[in-house]
Parts: C-alpha cells; structure tokens; sequence
C-alpha cells in the first residue's frame, strides 16, 4: 500500500456530483441521482454532493444521511448526534425513547417537496474539517489512518490549496480487499 498514491484512485473533481451553495434539497438529490447515472458503473456509486461557492471551491459536502436528517427539522434541536451515541450509547430502546420524545418522523415526508425546495444546501451542508483533506501525492497507508481515525466516508483530495478530488471509502475497502483476495493464504 506504501506505492499507491491517492491521485491514482481519487475521483477526480470534475467526475463528481457538485451544486451551488444556493442549491436547493431538491436539486442535490437530483446532482447525486445523475451522476450515479453516468458514474462509471464498475464503481461504487455516489453517496454525498459536494457544495461549491460562487468562486467554483468546494466549500462543503451534503451527504445521503445529511439529506434525510434534513427532512426532520427537529433533530437541529438535538445537537451533535455522534457525540450523543458516544455518551450515551444508543441503542434500540433508546433512539425509540428519542422519537417519541422528541416527536421526531411524525410528518416528515408529508410535504416533501415543499421542504426539498426550501431547504437550501448551505443549510445543512457538513463544513470539511482539516482531518478531511489529504494530499494527492500521499499514500495509501495515510489515507487509510486518516479514514479510521475520522470516520470519514470520503476525503477531499488536494494538489496544493486546490480541491482536485475525491478520495473514497469504498473505493480504498475495494482496492483493499482486492489485495487480500489475491494473498496466497
């Protein structure tokens, strides 16, 4: 894994579902429909959006769960999801407390194409955290860390200060356990 380097299997930016930051739900989810559509369908397909400004820079990523998060405005209310799980430990009886506590999924997709034209993606997008960036040159073995450590389904390739692509969890798991299959055990 030392010889692979991230620029050989990024997606590169431009082979990426991308919107504006003004985009709405509504037009993500169709950006994310169309390029699984014409994404090379030897590979995993796309599972989040990238957000880029007025200046074409990626500025965020929505993902699938971010979309569905959005359809219910109250868990805005909830604070940090994650940090919850890991607090608490959430389990069966718990996220079930949760809904009806909360009144969470009572109505969400009543009205679901009045939210997804309401909701503009800068809304909900997730801001890349510096644990999020790896360089094109790096290799294999630090994007690897670099994934476990932040639990990141994917990390933003760059070549300087650019954005240039996509490095994504499925498609190092697959390069992965290629190299398994083909050990001689």
């Amino acid at each position: 894994m030392e010889n692979i380097i991230v620029k050989d299997m990024m997606v590169p930016l431009a082979d990426y579902a991308t919107v504006s930051d003004e985009a709405t739900l509504a037009e993500a989810v169709a950006a994310l429909k169309e390029a699984q559509a014409t994404f090379d369908q030897d590979r995993y397909r796309h599972r989040a959006v990238l957000v880029l400004n007025n200046r074409r820079s990626v500025v965020g990523k929505v993902s699938q769960i971010d979309i569905l998060k959005a359809l219910e405005p109250k868990y805005r209310g909830l604070g940090d999801l994650q940090e919850l799980e890991g607090l608490y430990g959430l389990k069966a009886d718990s996220i079930k407390s949760m809904i009806s506590n909360h009144g969470l999924w009572k109505k969400p997709l009543e009205d679901i194409c009045r939210k997804a034209a309401d909701i503009r993606v800068k809304e909900i997008m997730h801001t890349p955290t510096q644990g999020e960036f790896v360089d094109e040159g790096a290799n294999l073995n630090e994007a690897v860390h670099q994934l476990i450590i932040g639990k990141h389904q994917s990390l933003l390739v760059l070549r300087g200060k650019e954005i240039v692509g996509v490095l994504r969890l499925t498609d190092v798991f697959h390069r992965v356990s290629e190299m398994m299959a083909a050990c001689a055990i």
